[in-house]
């Protein structure tokens, strides 16, 4: 068990650096199980919580956001293959870190996926549902 709880600490961090890191970050659209859908630079899907608002600030803090940690960027962001720029924008978190939206819906990981992984889609967790974004903006359902 120690083992698991090291691998999930890493891993947690991981994502959460991988974030934080990335000077200018990257959306592309990559095949999945689920068709076509949003993934970071470094192959991690994205997810939308459908609690959230549109074009506004996240409502995932604490224990969901361990869960889910929000994409958040420090500098410029980019469009990738199937990505659409006119669709990437930002929201600030109440701690001033600006959280990656797309089509105006604020975006996540989920901490138990890898690379190219997507084990959370339509997922009821936190008072709403996590799914992945087509390159449309279109939510998976």
């Amino acid at each position: 068990m120690t083992h698991i709880a090291l691998a999930l600490t890493t891993l947690v961090a991981f994502i959460a650096g991988t974030a934080t890191k990335d000077p200018s970050p990257t959306l592309t659209v990559r095949p999945s199980a689920f068709g076509p859908i949003l993934f970071d630079g470094r192959g991690h899907a994205l997810y939308t919580f459908t609690r959230d608002a549109r074009g506004e600030p996240s409502t995932c803090y604490g224990a969901c956001a361990k869960a889910w940690p929000p994409y958040v960027v420090r500098g410029s962001l980019s469009s990738g293959s199937g990505a659409r720029r006119s669709l990437l924008g930002t929201v600030r978190r109440p701690n001033g870190a600006r959280q990656v939206t797309y089509a105006g819906r604020p975006l996540y990981y989920y901490v138990g996926d890898g690379r190219l992984q997507v084990k959370c889609q339509n997922v009821d967790e936190f008072g709403g549902l996590w799914l992945v974004l087509r390159g449309s903006g279109k939510l998976v359902r």
